[in-house]
């Protein structure tokens, strides 16, 4: 559910406050997912993912690449395996990448996903 909805998403997908972001979410089994922000050193990035495969409760596949202005800097695919447990939900993440051109770095992007998990762990205490 905190894929689901642009709503959710943005509770934890590193919304900045100073209204620069764009965020458009379809999440369907080839949805769309854009997002455009402003980074505090000034870089502009982009997400722009497609869903490959959502398995409710479960499984979700996408694909997706960065840019960092006009460039892209990766192109991914990103799984998502949630499995039930005693007292909640396991989450195991995998990821594979290949960075672009010298712009990103694989241990980057380790530091970026944990970000983000790490704020969708806190949202979903909250």
């Amino acid at each position: 559910a905190a894929w689901a909805s642009i709503e959710a998403k943005r509770q934890w997908f590193g919304a900045p406050d100073d209204g620069t972001k764009e965020h458009t979410l379809d999440f369907r089994v080839g949805g769309r997912e854009f997002s455009r922000g402003v980074a505090p050193n000034g870089n502009v990035y982009t997400y722009d993912a497609r869903y490959e495969d959502i398995v409710p409760d479960q499984r979700l596949v996408y694909s997706y690449d960065m840019h960092l202005g006009d460039d892209r800097i990766s192109v991914s695919l990103g799984t998502v395996e949630l499995r039930a447990v005693k007292d909640g939900t396991e989450l195991t993440y995998t990821e594979q990448g290949a960075f672009l051109d010298g712009f990103d770095k694989p241990e980057f992007r380790e530091h970026g996903t944990g970000e983000l998990l790490d704020a969708l762990g806190r949202h979903l205490k909250a």
